[in-house]
Parts: structure tokens; C-alpha cells; sequence
């Protein structure tokens, strides 16, 4: 069987994808490497809160049940998307992991780890930005007994054992993570760059309601103001007086010997925990088309469309605006490259007359 479309990754980015090829009556699979939909959420840190409310972090066609205004819960989100799935009939296939995209001839062809093949029109890689965990190699240099582990791997206090704890990376996730081991353990916060904090909250109206009204949420990706974003995109919401009341703020990590980190203004300090809050990376090792992936292993696209005709993108940060990875904003996006496969297909169809 040749599909119209195969998407592969059945996160937000993949749903939003399925639930406008559906309204379109294609033939299309959705291929998803976890278990279940909403796994990518469910096994997150136990804690975690999103920093957008209820009312924008919700897909196209399909409202969050809640309050409005209030904050979902990673679960509450987790079981969202399998409710998604399952009131639109999004055709998804669990639990398989891709291992080769090719391109032979007008056809792709898409390999699974499991020696499965699947055939289709067109394909749209819906892995998202946020699919490899990034340790820098500097972890090689820290004392085995050393417990070290990455954001993506840590659930709750109970994993790490009092003592000093250093935390790499001060992002939402660090910062998140930080406040709320300072009630168990000393915490010192290694951040690269001066923080940048606003309150999920401005005069009664979540900071998104702002950011709406003055059109920050959709400043498009290739805009001054969106170059400036992305270079100081800032931390929003979090417990901030938790952080600077027993939160030490320490600057960039640049050395570790044994069990003693070395920061770029000269300081020292032992630790007996480290949490590697240090982002992703990509991975498109996978992706055997040409001209697709750049040296520096990014898609090479021009919102969401790639050179190679009928292979797309979706879910990316910063795709098309500020709100492309995110659970509101990507859909407008999905709509848009959805567009993109009807016209593809018109003109297949008219080169077939």
C-alpha cells in the first residue's frame, strides 16, 4: 500500500498534522515511536506545570477542559492528546522507531527498527525540537561517584540524595527543577546567560493574553524582533522567590575536575548531584534525502517546506513564529503545510492526465 502522506512522530505536532489531513479524506499513517499518545508528556518530571494557561494549550478542533484561565498539568496534557487521537480516529501505528527515510524516484520509503517498510506520497517529519537529550562532553570529566543525570530523566526529589546539587542550564526546566529541590537539598543554578524572567501573570491577565493583544506570539521566525526573541527568549512563570531566596546563581560551567566545577567568573564548588537541564539536540541521522539536513544537522526548510518536493517539517521552534513548538501555535502551522500537500497532490493528479 502507497499512503498519501506518512507523518512520522505522534506528539502535538503529528495530531495537529492528522486532524487537517483527516478533514482533507487523505490516506495517511501516523507512526509514533511511544507506547501510548501523550507518553512524550506523561513521562516528564512529576511536578511539571505548563506556563500557558488552559485556554492556549489546546490543538486545532478541540478545546482543553478546565478552567480557562487556570494551568494544566503534564498529565492533564498527556491524556488531552490521547483524547485528541481518539475523537478524530487519527490513524496512529505505537511503539515503532524509524530508522531510514529514502526517496526512490516520486516515492519515499520509510524504514522501521522492527524491518517493517512503509510507502507514501509524501511525508512529514513531525519529530518536533525537542527529541535528543544534550549532555555536553564536559560530563566526562566528573568524578564517578558523581550522581549525574539529564532534565529529561529526573521525576521528583526522591531520585537525588542530599547534598549539593548543581543544576546546568537555567531554562524553564531548570529553573523549575531548582525551586523545587531547594526544599531538600543547597541548589546552585548554572546559567550561561543573564536570566530573563516575566511572571505568567501581568495586572490579573496571563503574560499570553499580552503577548496576543500586542502580537508577540506570532512574530514570525525571520522578523528583527524575531531574531531578537530567539537570542533572549525569556523564562516565564516559575517559583522566582523560591530561587533567590535559597537558589544560588551561578554563571557558565566551563571546567569539572573530579568533583569540583569551575565557572567562568572563577569560582569553585564541590557537588554530590548533577542535573543536566541542557536542552536537545537533533537528530536526523535517519533522513537519507538529500539537500534536508544542513552540516550542522538542522532542516533545511522554508516553513516547514523543504527543497525535496512532498517532504515537510513540523513542530520546529521557531518554524514560522514564537509559538510554532508550542501546543496553541502549532496548529496554524499544520494547517498551512497541510495546503502545501493538497497542492503537491493537485499536481501530481494533473501530471497523471
Amino acid at each position: 500500500m502507497v499512503y498519501d502522506v506518512l507523518v512520522i512522530g505522534g506528539g502535538q505536532a503529528g495530531l495537529a498534522v492528522g486532524y487537517y489531513l483527516k478533514k482533507e479524506q487523505l490516506q495517511f499513517l501516523i507512526i509514533d515511536e511511544q507506547e501510548r499518545t501523550g507518553d512524550s508528556w506523561r513521562n516528564r518530571f512529576d511536578s511539571l506545570v505548563l506556563f500557558t494557561p488552559r485556554r492556549y494549550s489546546a490543538l486545532p478542533g478541540l478545546a482543553l477542559n478546565g478552567d480557562p484561565n487556570g494551568y494544566p498539568t503534564k498529565d492533564e496534557i498527556a491524556d488531552y492528546l490521547q483524547d485528541y487521537a481518539d475523537q478524530f480516529r487519527l490513524p496512529i501505528s505505537h511503539n515503532v522507531k524509524i530508522e531510514r527515510l529514502m526517496k526512490k524516484e516520486s516515492i519515499f520509503i520509510v524504514t522501521m527498527s522492527n524491518g517493517k517498510t512503509y510507502q507514501a506520497k509524501q511525508v512529514i517529519i513531525a519529530t518536533g525540537a525537542f527529541h535528543t537529550p544534550f549532555t555536553p562532553s564536559i560530563s566526562h570529566f566528573v568524578h564517578p561517584h558523581i550522581v549525574q543525570l539529564h532534565a529529561v530523566d529526573y521525576k521528583n526529589p526522591k531520585q537525588i540524595p542530599t547534598g549539593e546539587v548543581l543544576i546546568v542550564g537555567a531554562g524553564n526546566t531548570g529553573v523549575q527543577i531548582a525551586a523545587e529541590l531547594s526544599n531538600k537539598c543547597q541548589v546552585t543554578l548554572s546559567s550561561s546567560k543573564k536570566m530573563r524572567y516575566l511572571p505568567q501573570q501581568l495586572f490579573g491577565k496571563s503574560i499570553f493574553w499580552w503577548f496576543e493583544l500586542i502580537g508577540i506570539y506570532k512574530v514570525k521566525s525571520d522578523t528583527l524582533i524575531g531574531e531578537l526573541l530567539k537570542k533572549n527568549d525569556p523564562i516565564i512563570g516559575g517559583n522566582f522567590k523560591q530561587l533567590r531566596k535559597k537558589v544560588v546563581i551561578a554563571k557558565r560551567l566551563i571546567d569539572f575536575k573530579g568533583n569540583t566545577a569551575s565557572f567562568i567568573n572563577g569560582k569553585q564548588a564541590n557537588f554530590d548531584t548533577i542535573i543536566w537541564a541542557t536542552g536537545y539536540q537533533n537528530d536526523y541521522s535517519w533522513v537519507k534525502v538529500d539537500e534536508v539536513i544542513s552540516n550542522q544537522s538542522k532542516p533545511i526548510h522554508q516553513k516547514g517546506i523543504t527543497s525535496v518536493k512532498g517532504l515537510y517539517f513540523i513542530g520546529l521552534s521557531w518554524q514560522t513564529k514564537r509559538g510554532s513548538a508550542l501546543l496553541q501555535g502549532v496548529g496554524e502551522d499544520a494547517q498551512y503545510i497541510v495546503e502545501k500537500v493538497k497542492e503537491v497532490m493537485s499536481l501530481k493528479g494533473q501530471d497523471n492526465t
